[in-house]
C-alpha cells in the first residue's frame, strides 16, 4: 500500500479526530532564549575583532556579518515574545514587554556601532528575559 493510499484510507475512515492542546503553538521545549544569546555573543565577538583590526576589507566583512547577527537576535527575541509568552506571563511579569522592547532596540543599536558596551547591554537584557523565561517553565 502506498503512502498516498494509506492517507486516503485514513481520511475516508469515520474516526473521531484527536484534539491536542498546548499553551504555545508547538509543544513546549522548542523555545529557548539561548538562541538570541548565542547570536548576541557573536555580535560582541565581531565588535571586538573589528576594533582590534586595521584591515579595511576585514572590517567591511565584519560589519556585514554583525548586522546579520543583530537581525537574528531580533528574530529570536520576537519569536519568543510572540509565540511563547502569553497574557498570563505579562500579568505575572509586568516589565516583560519593556524588556523585549529594550532588547530589540539594543540589537538595532548594535547594528550601528562597534561599541562593546552596547553588546554587553544586549547580553544583559537577554539574560533578564531568560530569567523570566525559565521561571515560567517551572
Amino acid at each position: 500500500m502506498t503512502l498516498l493510499s494509506r492517507l486516503n484510507a485514513l481520511l475516508d475512515a469515520s474516526t473521531t479526530p484527536l484534539v491536542a492542546s498546548a499553551h504555545c503553538d508547538l509543544p513546549c521545549g522548542v523555545y529557548d532564549p539561548a538562541q538570541a544569546r548565542i547570536e548576541a555573543q557573536s555580535v560582541k565577538g565581531i565588535m571586538e575583532k573589528y576594533n582590534a583590526s586595521s584591515d579595511n576589507d576585514f572590517r567591511v566583512r565584519a560589519e556585514f556579518i554583525k548586522e546579520e547577527r543583530c537581525e537574528l537576535v531580533k528574530h529570536h527575541l520576537w519569536v519568543l515574545w510572540t509565540d511563547y509568552f502569553k497574557v498570563d506571563h505579562l500579568k505575572e511579569y509586568p516589565n516583560l514587554h519593556d524588556l523585549f522592547w529594550m532588547a530589540t532596540k539594543t540589537a538595532g543599536e548594535a547594528k550601528k556601532t562597534n561599541d562593546v558596551v552596547v553588546a554587553d547591554r544586549l547580553l544583559a537584557e537577554i539574560d533578564d528575559i531568560a530569567e523570566i523565561f525559565w521561571a515560567t517553565k517551572k
